[in-house]
């Protein structure tokens, strides 16, 4: 027999256009307020590149697309989430971020610090853009832009721009996938699937961290200095 709990899970997800709606009923703006705080945390936490990004934005498009959310506030709590958090990153990186990288503790996964580095000279500032839709590097590449100095109007620029095209594009793919008649008539194995694969990333990542994490405590080895960075 079911735990209760995976029965309810079962019946929202057999029922989105009946649940939904429901849900937004009894809860309201927090359903928003909540969407925002894991966005803002996955953007603005330099050591929390964990959360599901890009799996929850796709998500939330395809549940708005049964009804209740609404699809235009969906985007623009998400945009400002994103922007915001990549701009408290930025000053995490101004004030902090040396003692952060020379810290023992390990704190911040090292190897997506030196990817970040690798963006950074090939694609210079359009990098704080294309971090938007790579896991891992999208929480190090503000955090980056803080600790070089980088001009924070310059930045804010291309922050505002890539969170728009980053929530924009996820959310409006997950609405456009949840209206194609094959998925309406299949949702509740198509959202089973989504939450599956989300959790499969969020454990992978996790493993990943924490791996990272002991071998950095084992070697003990420092990041080389980021001035030669072009800004």
């Amino acid at each position: 027999m079911a735990a209760p709990d995976i029965l309810s899970l079962s019946s929202l997800l057999g029922d989105i256009q009946g649940s939904i709606p429901a849900l937004m009923e009894r809860y309201g703006i927090w359903v928003y307020l909540i969407l925002f705080a894991i966005i803002f945390c996955e953007t603005g936490l330099v050591f929390a590149p964990f959360l599901p990004g890009d799996s929850l934005l796709f998500l939330m498009g395809f549940l708005a697309a049964g009804g209740g959310l609404n699809l235009f506030i969906l985007i623009v709590v998400l945009s400002a989430a994103a922007i915001l958090g990549d701009s408290v990153n930025y000053r995490i990186g101004t004030y902090f971020g040396s003692r952060l990288l020379r810290s023992k503790k390990c704190i911040i996964d090292r190897r997506h610090v030196e990817t970040t580095r690798q963006y950074y000279r090939k694609y210079g500032k359009n990098t704080i853009i294309l971090a938007r839709f790579v896991p891992g590097v999208r929480s190090i590449a503000p955090f980056v832009a803080g600790i070089v100095r980088m001009e924070y109007p310059v930045f804010l620029l291309y922050n505002i721009i890539g969170g728009f095209l980053w929530a924009i594009g996820f959310v409006l793919f997950g609405y456009v996938v949840a209206s194609l008649p094959m998925f309406k008539e299949r949702q509740e194995f198509f959202l089973w699937a989504i939450l599956c694969i989300s959790f499969g990333i969020l454990f992978l990542m996790l493993y990943n961290i924490r791996k990272n994490l002991k071998e950095c405590a084992a070697s003990g080895d420092e990041l080389p200095p980021l001035s030669d960075l072009e800004m």
